[in-house]
């Protein structure tokens, strides 16, 4: 059992390592970088404790230091690059060409708990407007193309969307404006071997005829990544 003295370094231990990763993620948002006041500001703690912090993620090659400001570091894309064995840079190919095909953004998603997360995002190249997101974005599963793909991809959940049946049935669903107003989105389940999680393939564009359209180049791109991620 915990002392109290014990229970309380543990609580300090957890709320600087959360400290930590939020300075972490505020950096990783700030494409000119923060400065130390900045990242003070943004996590409400003084300078002097944002500066050890900083320092602390400097030491790990987490986050680099240029001209007064802190910008994300090498060690992250090091990081980034062992999840899921490496499932972004397997994927980026089928989704650059699948977004330059469609003139659409393709996206990848996983399901995590409750929640979809975009791992990987391209937006197509050679176009005047397109909608986009940012790697890392969260949703509720439950809502969206990509949400009602991954929930497809997986078991059956009591009480699920008559969607997700439907998605299931056929092996792609579309939806408008259930993420971004007037949006739609085409996602495809990527079959995978467990334990990965349930991954689909998304497109996203301001125009319904676009995706109906891209929906034969869509699957035929998740059964190559599905080939490709075996």
């Amino acid at each position: 059992m915990l002392s109290p003295d014990d229970d309380a370094g543990t609580r300090g231990g957890s709320q600087t390592l959360a400290r930590g990763l939020r300075a972490l993620q505020l950096i990783s948002e700030a494409p000119d970088g923060l400065t130390i006041q900045e990242v003070a500001d943004g996590l409400g703690i003084h300078r002097t404790m944002a500066s050890r912090l900083l320092a602390t993620l400097v030491q790990s090659h987490l986050v680099a230091r240029h001209d007064g400001r802190f910008r994300v570091g090498a060690g992250l894309a090091v990081l980034g690059a062992t999840f899921d064995h490496h499932l972004q840079d397997l994927a980026m190919p089928v989704l650059r060409e699948l977004a330059d095909r469609t003139a659409a953004t393709a996206s990848l998603l996983v399901a995590e708990g409750d929640e979809q997360v975009a791992v990987a995002v391209i937006v197509p190249r050679g176009v005047a407007y397109h909608l986009s997101f940012r790697v890392g974005s969260r949703y509720p599963i439950d809502r969206g193309a990509a949400g009602v793909a991954l929930l497809a991809g997986g078991p059956r959940r009591p009480g699920e969307r008559d969607l997700v049946a439907r998605a299931r049935e056929q092996g792609w669903v579309m939806t408008h404006g259930e993420v971004e107003p007037g949006a739609y989105a085409l996602a495809v389940p990527v079959p995978r071997s467990a334990p990965s999680p349930p991954t689909a393939l998304n497109l996203v564009s301001h125009r319904a005829d676009v995706l109906e359209a891209a929906r034969p180049i869509v699957l035929v791109a998740a059964e190559r990544l599905a080939a490709i991620l075996a």
